[in-house]
């Protein structure tokens, strides 16, 4: 894929042929296969018996209606007037930004100021020119009101062009980046944002900073608006986050949130 090898996984089923797990599939209601070009594989299955010609002919009449419901074969071509009315509509892009500010998450709130006026703000992680709407951008954390901070999802870093599109690995920040992140916390109040694509282990961080908010990709305008009171936060949990790398590697692969104690269980939110 991408040129760069990336064999595909049975996943429980590697004790089967590459046949029987393709026949499993269809059996499981599978009308297509994704990422793959071996129609000899389905060829093999009729010629053999295990799959019927019939049982092809279901999938593929449940494809063609699809298309068929969406136009596709009526008319194909996209009306490109009628788009431009529709894609970027600006009551489309208002829905999806007020979403946006409902998504986020306020998993604590140890005390954040109150916002009024043009108040000071450090920030880290955020566009200096977004916050400068909402106060004065300040260069040294010492002479804020408050510092805001955005944080990525931690992550191992990996090889490849394909894998690097996705986050794995590890998900403790690393330690050199959780200490400085920890050094200003201690200093200044501070309102941590944290990217959640995926469950991150922050135990250290929920504990230090003034307020921690999750985001699950949300712009900074949509952040600083909850964090002026210009919007609510509505956002629950969708995982657990757990309390240690401990804790993960100890509970049951086949389970969600099972960990122990963790720091925020799923569908946890308050209000800021």
């Amino acid at each position: 894929m991408l040129g760069e090898p990336f064999p595909a996984r049975a996943w429980g089923a590697e004790h089967l042929t590459v046949a029987e797990r393709a026949a499993k599939a269809l059996d499981a209601g599978s009308d297509q296969f994704g990422g793959e070009q071996c129609p000899e594989v389905i060829v093999e299955l009729v010629r053999s018996g295990r799959v019927t010609e019939e049982r092809v002919d279901e999938s593929v009449r449940r494809l063609l209606r699809e298309k068929f419901t969406l136009g596709l074969f009526e008319n194909p071509y996209v009306d490109l007037d009628r788009a431009e009315e529709t894609v970027g509509a600006g009551e489309f892009t208002a829905l999806g930004e007020a979403a946006r500010r409902r998504s986020l998450t306020v998993l604590t709130n140890h005390g954040l100021p109150p916002l009024e006026g043009r108040p000071n703000l450090y920030v880290r992680g955020i566009s200096e020119q977004v916050a400068a709407a909402y106060g004065n951008v300040v260069a040294d954390p010492v002479d804020r009101d408050l510092a805001v901070l955005r944080l990525r999802t931690p992550h191992e870093e990996r090889p490849g062009l394909f894998e690097s599109f996705f986050h794995s690995g590890s998900p403790p920040f690393p330690e050199d980046e959780l200490k400085e992140i920890l050094r200003l916390l201690d200093a200044v109040p501070t309102l941590v944002c944290v990217n959640l694509e995926r469950p991150a282990v922050l135990p250290e961080i929920a504990a230090t900073a003034a307020a921690l908010v999750a985001d699950y990709g949300t712009s900074d305008t949509a952040l600083l608006d909850v964090a002026f009171g210009r919007a609510r936060a509505q956002g629950r949990l969708p995982f657990e986050l757990p309390r240690s790398m401990a804790a993960v590697e100890a509970s049951r692969p086949d389970a969600p949130d099972d960990t122990e104690d963790p720091v925020f269980p799923y569908g946890h939110g308050l209000n800021l």
